[in-house]
């Protein structure tokens, strides 16, 4: 036995690099025993069934129907608890504790009015916290002990893991009984059984991934932030809306043009003047003197709201024209795009009222003009730039936009790997014989995976630095022909406000999106990104799948999901999560969501389309993950420390103890 005592000298004997870096981790575990108790532990963790990881794509604003999504675990709560509770609860009961399930904060809160006597609060803590214990020990199983208490609130931590260890034979009924009397006494009953729901949420899912485009369409980008910044373990994949509204926040001014069109054409006011304090006088005032009467018929906006909707067709229309002209200088002073083509203001005839696209000429159904010199078509006006100055100070002074920005990016990352899948937002850029299409990255043409990392680096310093070429390129991911975000050739926006001719508006995807129904060119994109082409499968969004007309997600090659499911009501208000699962990779297909309201009163909920993508002979376990991956790391490193220990490179010392 080896006697450890305190001491505060240096933990190794010689200055050698090797012990240095094991000595960030003798911090952890002073001694042998700490360091074996360790690895003892990781082992058997390993040994567990890998964490269930669910991944949503394109949620586009719509924060009410996401947050029921998350509080039913897209749809895998309820059968979990029909299984373990239908032989002892009748339905009315199963409905009851589904909804004290979903929307714990929601029913407890409602609860506090109808519940006026200790006695009534007794009675419903004895009927709803056996079960929610029991649900609990079920989660926590899946899980180390260490893990999941992590999630467990700070304060009731000792109280919940006394509960989770009765009843047993010394701890009869009694035991919880005293517990409960003192809640109550405590007004603290309902609040526990609130916290408990709220566990079991965030247990019955190891990982959340959002696969890009949080914002526009939807009613509320600011919401959805909201919620999941609320969620234990979530993770994005950027979008090309995300970098739009980064740019935006970053003060970008072609950015905040478009995030500023997009949220009045669907009326979506609200995120920014109530959620991100952005308000629109000023672009309200330019529209009410400039162009005042214009009746900007190709604006009007979709839904209803306070403002008519002439004022906000006006403004839409007056935020596009300042768009476009910003757009034409950008491209113009970044020449290596080659999008010089897409410099569209000085291509109209003011006087014949058409415009020339690509050698072709179209006439405009709209031809008023306030605000554009035709010998200078891409300056902004006086009353243009002013306005446009003050919607840059606000979105620069949004504090709370700011701090969603910083979350997206700080938790973000262009693509990731979970279990066999590979996730991705967009697309791998390819031309039509499936090369990978390269993009100049700070004068480096990169392609592939090569590409993603660049990006994702170019992403992170622009949050930082914010210098006027990065944020241009954020543009860039936003709607550049060879962007992985986008994967088109164009955004033809001008072309549809302003020209009649449906041909001028036909946007090409790139060739990506048809290579992957061939196996021979998902297995080359798994390849590039380091993973098993025969057990790989590509997961993207950005494409919205066509559910209403047969459109399957699974391409040809079945080897690439696209769960893009229109989430959002202007798409189609479906939606799909794809659950990865120990023993299988299951599709979840969503429906609309009525509202939290109809939820928590009547018991609405979405009980989803399930659909086995892949079915494995025998759960997978943690050791087969990425996270077992960084176990295992863990483990040498550990084995390393141990064997310092023994042979007296580095001196052990009692736990607690400090140098």
């Amino acid at each position: 036995m080896i006697v450890t005592v305190q001491t505060t000298s240096h933990s190794f004997k010689r200055p050698e690099a090797d012990l240095s870096t094991l000595e960030l981790l003798a911090n952890q575990f002073p001694n042998v025993d700490a360091a074996i108790a360790e690895s003892a532990r990781l082992a058997a963790v390993q040994t567990l069934p890998k964490g269930v990881v669910h991944v949503i794509s394109d949620i586009h604003g719509e924060d009410k129907k996401l947050q029921h999504v998350i509080n039913n675990a897209s749809g895998t709560l309820r059968p979990l608890v029909e299984e373990l509770f239908a032989e002892t609860m009748t339905e009315a009961e199963l409905e009851e504790f589904l909804r004290l399930t979903f929307y714990p904060a929601e029913v407890t809160s409602r609860l506090t009015e109808t519940l006026t006597t200790p006695e009534a609060i007794r009675a419903y803590a004895r009927q709803m916290l056996p079960p929610q214990l029991e649900l609990l020990r079920y989660l926590v199983s899946n899980f180390s002990l260490r893990l999941a208490t992590t999630v467990f609130p700070a304060e009731y931590r000792e109280l919940l893991l006394e509960m989770m260890h009765a009843p047993s034979t010394e701890r009869g009924p009694e035991f919880i009984g005293a517990m409960l009397d003192e809640l109550i006494r405590r007004d603290r009953a309902l609040h526990l059984i609130h916290l408990v729901g709220r566990l079991i949420r965030n247990l019955a899912v190891d990982e959340l991934i959002i696969a890009g485009d949080l914002w526009d369409r939807g009613p509320r980008g600011d919401r959805v932030m909201d919620y999941l910044r609320l969620q234990p373990n979530v993770e994005f994949i950027w979008g090309n809306h995300d970098v739009l509204w980064l740019a935006a926040a970053l003060g970008h001014e072609p950015s905040i043009c478009t995030v500023l069109r997009i949220s009045l054409r669907y009326r979506r006011i609200g995120q920014l003047d109530e959620g991100y304090s952005v308000p629109l006088t000023p672009l309200e005032h330019l529209a009410r003197t400039v162009y005042a009467d214009d009746p900007a018929e190709r604006f009007m906006p979709k839904g209803q709201g306070m403002r008519p909707n002439e004022v906000v067709a006006r403004m839409q229309k007056a935020v596009a024209v300042m768009q476009f002209k910003l757009e034409g200088k950008m491209i113009e002073q970044n020449p290596q795009w080659e999008l010089d083509h897409r410099r569209l203001m000085h291509r109209i005839d003011h006087a014949a009222g058409t415009i020339t696209i690509d050698g072709e000429t179209y006439e405009l159904r709209d031809t008023h003009f306030p605000t554009v010199d035709p010998a200078s078509p891409y300056e902004l006006s006086p009353e243009e730039a002013l306005c446009l100055d003050r919607l840059k100070h606000s979105f620069l002074n949004s504090q709370k936009l700011r701090e969603q920005m910083r979350l997206m990016v700080g938790h973000g990352s262009m693509y990731l790997k979970r279990d066999e899948c590979l996730i991705f937002h967009g697309c791998v850029p390819a031309d039509v014989d499936g090369h990978f299409l390269p993009l100049t990255i700070d004068g480096q043409s990169v392609a592939g995976r090569e590409m993603f990392e660049k990006i994702e680096h170019v992403v992170r310093r622009a949050i930082v630095d914010s210098k006027p070429r990065d944020l241009d390129f954020l543009w860039y991911l936003w709607s550049g022909p060879r962007s992985p975000l986008f994967g088109k050739d164009k955004i033809a926006t001008l072309e549809r406000d302003f020209i009649a001719d449906k041909k001028s508006h036909r946007e090409t995807k790139n060739a990506y999106f048809s290579l992957i129904h061939e196996v021979a060119f998902c297995d080359k994109v798994l390849a590039e990104f380091g993973m098993d082409p025969d057990g790989g499968l590509i997961v993207n969004g950005h494409v919205p799948v066509k559910v209403e007309e047969g459109e399957s997600p699974l391409k040809r090659s079945g080897k690439a999901i696209t769960i893009d499911g229109a989430f959002s009501e202007a798409y189609g208000d479906y939606g799909y999560t794809l659950v990865l699962e120990p023993d299988q990779i299951v599709l979840a297909q969503h429906s609309h969501f009525e509202s939290v309201e109809a939820a928590v009163r009547d018991g609405v909920d979405i009980v989803p389309k399930v659909q086995t993508i892949r079915a494995y002979d025998s759960p997978h376990r943690t050791a087969t993950t990425e996270r077992g991956q960084r176990i295992g790391y863990r483990i040498a490193m550990l084995d390393r420390l141990i064997e310092a220990y023994q042979t007296n490179r580095m001196h052990e010392r009692a736990v607690g103890s400090t140098r």
